[in-house]
C-alpha cells in the first residue's frame, strides 16, 4: 500500500499534533452517532412498523460514528476515506428512499434522480472553483461537499408541502414539515463546522465536535422521518 494512505491529515482546529488522542473532543463525541443510531434502530426494528429500509440505515448512523472515530484518531488519508463514505452512502440512499417512499416516485425516475443527484453533489465544488477561479472547498473549510445534501433535503421538504402533494394525506405535510426542521438543524450543524477553523485563535478546542452532536439528531431525525411515514400510512386509521 501507498505511503500515501497513511500521510498524515491536520483538518481541524483541536489538532495540535499527530497523537492518537490529539482530538479527544473530535473523537468522544462520535459516541453520539452511535447513540443516535441505537435509538433508532430500537424503534424502527421492533412490532409490526419493523422497517427493513430504516433498520439498515439505523446500522449505517453507525458506521459513520465509527468512520468518524478513525479519522479523528488515526488522522490518516485512509481513515478519511472511512469516515465520508459511509456518510455519501448515507446521503444517496436517504434521497433514493424519500424519492420513492416520500414523495411516490416509481423505481426508474427515482433511480434516475439519484444518479442526476450523484453527478450534482460531485460537479458542484469544481464549478464553483472555476466560477470564482477560488478554492470554495478551502473558504468553506470543507463544508461544500454537504451544500448538496441540505439543497435536496429543502428539495424534498418542498415538495411535500406542496398542495398537490399534501392532498394525498396528511402524512405528507407532517414529513414535510419534519424535514424542514431538519435541514434547519443541519444548517446550524454545517455552520459549526464551517466556524472551526475560523474561531481557532480564540476557541482551540474549536467547534467541530458540535458538528458531531447535531448531525447526529440530524441522522435520527431522517430516519424517524422516513419511519413514521411508512407507519402512518400503512397503519389503518380506526373507524370513527
Amino acid at each position: 500500500m501507498s505511503d500515501g494512505w497513511f500521510a498524515p491529515i491536520r483538518a481541524y482546529c483541536e489538532r495540535g499534533d499527530a497523537s492518537f488522542w490529539a482530538e479527544p473532543l473530535n473523537a468522544l463525541s462520535n459516541a453520539a452517532f452511535l447513540i443516535a443510531a441505537f435509538l433508532a434502530f430500537r424503534l424502527v426494528a421492533v412490532g409490526r412498523t419493523r422497517d427493513p429500509a430504516t433498520m439498515a440505515l439505523s446500522g449505517l448512523v453507525a458506521i459513520v460514528g465509527i468512520g468518524s472515530f478513525l479519522f479523528h484518531t488515526f488522522a490518516v488519508r485512509w481513515a478519511m476515506l472511512a469516515d465520508v463514505i459511509p456518510i455519501a452512502l448515507f446521503i444517496y440512499a436517504y434521497f433514493f428512499l424519500a424519492l420513492r417512499r416520500l414523495l411516490g416516485l416509481s423505481i426508474l425516475p427515482a433511480i434516475l434522480a439519484t444518479l442526476g443527484f450523484v453527478a450534482f453533489a460531485a460537479g458542484l465544488e469544481p464549478a464553483l472553483d472555476a466560477t470564482t477561479g477560488r478554492s470554495i472547498d478551502r473558504l468553506s473549510n470543507g463544508s461544500i461537499a454537504y451544500l448538496p445534501a441540505i439543497l435536496a433535503l429543502a428539495g424534498v421538504a418542498g415538495g411535500l408541502l406542496m398542495p398537490q402533494t399534501c392532498a394525498l394525506g396528511p402524512a405528507r405535510r407532517r414529513a414535510g414539515l419534519s424535514l424542514l426542521a431538519v435541514a434547519g438543524v443541519f444548517t446550524l450543524s454545517l455552520t459549526f463546522r464551517t466556524l472551526d477553523a475560523v474561531l481557532c485563535p480564540s476557541l482551540p478546542a474549536g467547534t467541530h465536535f458540535l458538528w458531531h452532536c447535531l448531525n447526529a439528531a440530524v441522522l435520527y431525525g431522517l430516519v424517524v422521518t422516513a419511519w413514521r411515514f411508512r407507519a402512518e400510512v400503512e397503519t389503518p386509521t380506526p373507524a370513527a
